[in-house]
């Protein structure tokens, strides 16, 4: 049982890390997963660093707006709790990786080009409190995005996936708010920057349906949506070939045409010049 959940949960991070690599593609900022903060192994679920080049992204999900220089963030899927701990935890990475990319211990980076955040599908009722009596000590700032302000702990963000509003910005959020029709709103309406990711959509519905989630949108309706051959029309034609051997690539087109453009010297390399002159001769 212990290993089934594992294997879950690395499934739920890997596939959460990886959509968001694949929404900041090509942006100002890049996305690095499962960072080592230590000498004994430990791993930062996302990080997510701003770089001088790239374009900005317009309408950034709520909750991103916060997004500093370093981002030091952790995931907490459907069957996870996010709890006091896990807060401490994820400072405790930021004070690492602060310590990491600083010019030295002595002459730390400004803790304004950090931001922590605690990604958590479900609400985190024990952390947050109830709707009725919230925690003191957090702020709600908008649907699904809450801050703790503490003069002796930097700022965290705290963003619930499950209570994002439906909006077209957020659609990367619904893929993983743990409801059927947040991930069909996300599949709908998320734009993936590179196609290969698309196949992330087959990953989430299966973990969605290990998790019991009784979802409308079927199997056929994803391969009607995503039919392979306009899949293959989105691949550069490296990535196409790249699995194609070699002789079933040539079958079909004629000698004349497989040598075209090659020089003559091209063509005679190899050939011993015995043999050439031998074939000469004949002519």
């Amino acid at each position: 049982m212990k290993n089934e959940n594992m294997t879950k949960k690395i499934n739920w991070h890997r596939a959460f890390g990886l959509t968001l690599t694949d929404f900041f593609k090509d942006s100002n900022f890049e996305v690095r997963l499962e960072k080592d903060m230590s000498v004994k192994p430990q791993f930062l679920d996302v990080l997510i660093i701003k770089k001088s080049d790239g374009k900005q992204i317009e309408k950034l999900p709520d909750g991103l707006e916060y997004l500093a220089d370093y981002n030091i963030l952790t995931y907490k899927s459907m069957h996870q709790a996010l709890v006091s701990w896990a807060i401490e935890e994820v400072i405790g990475h930021y004070v690492s990786y602060r310590k990491i990319v600083s010019p030295s211990k002595q002459e730390l980076l400004p803790a304004s080009d950090f931001q922590v955040y605690a990604v958590s599908t479900r609400y985190p009722q024990n952390l947050l409190g109830s709707k009725k009596k919230p925690n003191p000590e957090i702020e709600e700032i908008q649907a699904g995005v809450y801050k703790v302000s503490s003069k002796l702990i930097c700022p965290v963000i705290i963003l619930v996936l499950s209570e994002m509003l439906k909006d077209e910005k957020n659609a990367v959020w619904q893929l993983f708010s743990g409801k059927a029709e947040g991930f069909e709103f996300g599949n709908v309406h998320y734009q993936w920057h590179d196609p290969s990711s698309q196949s992330l959509l087959n990953q989430l519905y299966k973990l969605y349906s290990k998790e019991g989630v009784v979802m409308s949108y079927t199997w056929d309706d994803y391969f009607r949506d995503y039919p392979p051959e306009e899949f293959l029309k989105k691949l550069p034609y490296e990535a196409i070939l790249k699995g194609i051997p070699d002789e079933e690539r040539l079958k079909g087109i004629p000698d004349e045409e497989r040598l075209e453009g090659i020089p003559l010297e091209k063509r005679l390399e190899g050939f011993p010049p015995e043999l050439i002159k031998k074939y000469l001769s004949t002519l």
